[in-house]
């Protein structure tokens, strides 16, 4: 009898990353259809479930020995496998430490430990250059990171830690703990204008930002980000999924429009 998980179906599109990166993927088998990286997986795994919503007849039919999951939006599918007999992991993952955790504890699932472990410190090695790059900005710019147009939300943990690393400040840091995103609801778009961001990043999920929609907000041209041009869209499925493409796509980006933003500020 095999010792370790032989079929293991992944609920969020982390763990799919993850099981290519140590090249474990012939063990994946069922994704969430919001699976994005990498690519290729929506190609090759069955998709049995979306993010929030999912049936446990649906998972069962791939006869998964293990089922990953993400967050207490995922709970209650966790709840039925369970009863079913399925045994599950369920991730919470809400900063860098807790991403690079994830990927060390899928390895020692899969008995990739060693893999894991040199697949983190690179992503760790990745914060760190960003971090000493930027060192040499001019300044700190104030950032208004905006996960959701309606209601407006701001962004969560990692995002906000993003932001410090890559030179920035989160306008908002005091709600970027909040797992919910009900509690970054930013009521008053008033409370932007007056925190005065140098640059707001749209990275609305599942659809495109659109900057003339942010621009036409009654009373945001007063905002310095806007009347020096700093808008800069960051791909949601690059930053909002906490794992390692967040760390290898979405931190740069992330940092390109933080350079840019104090590079205004300062000539300003």
């Amino acid at each position: 009898m095999p010792r370790l998980p032989q079929r293991i179906v992944c609920l969020s599109t982390e763990t799919v990353e993850v099981l290519y990166d140590l090249g474990e993927e012939e063990r994946i088998a069922g994704i969430s259809g919001f699976t994005v990286y990498p690519p290729r997986a929506r190609k090759e795994k069955p998709k049995v479930s979306g993010f929030s919503s999912a049936k446990a007849d649906k998972i069962l039919e791939v006869r998964p020995d293990l089922v990953l999951a993400f967050s207490d939006l995922q709970a209650g599918i966790c709840a039925e496998l369970v009863k079913a007999g399925i045994e599950v992991h369920l991730f919470n993952q809400r900063d860098v430490a807790g991403i690079l955790a994830m990927v060390e504890t899928v390895g020692r699932l899969v008995g990739a430990a060693e893999r894991a472990h040199a697949l983190a410190d690179d992503l760790a090695a990745r914060v760190e250059a960003v971090r000493r790059e930027a060192t040499a900005l001019p300044c700190r710019p104030r950032v208004y990171f905006e996960e959701w147009d309606e209601p407006m939300i701001s962004g969560i943990r990692w995002v906000s830690e993003f932001i410090a690393i890559a030179g920035g400040e989160d306008i908002f840091a005091e709600l970027a703990a909040k797992p919910g995103a009900r509690e970054r609801i930013i009521a008053d778009p008033d409370e932007v204008v007056r925190r005065a961001p140098d640059l707001i990043v749209g990275s609305w999920c599942g659809k495109h930002f659109r900057p003339e929609k942010v621009r036409a907000r009654p009373g945001w041209d007063a905002i310095p980000a806007l009347a020096r041009g700093q808008l800069a869209e960051v791909k949601s499925a690059d930053i909002l999924a906490p794992g390692p493409a967040a760390i290898r796509l979405g931190l740069p980006a992330l940092a390109a429009a933080i350079r840019a933003a104090a590079e205004a500020a300062d000539r300003a």
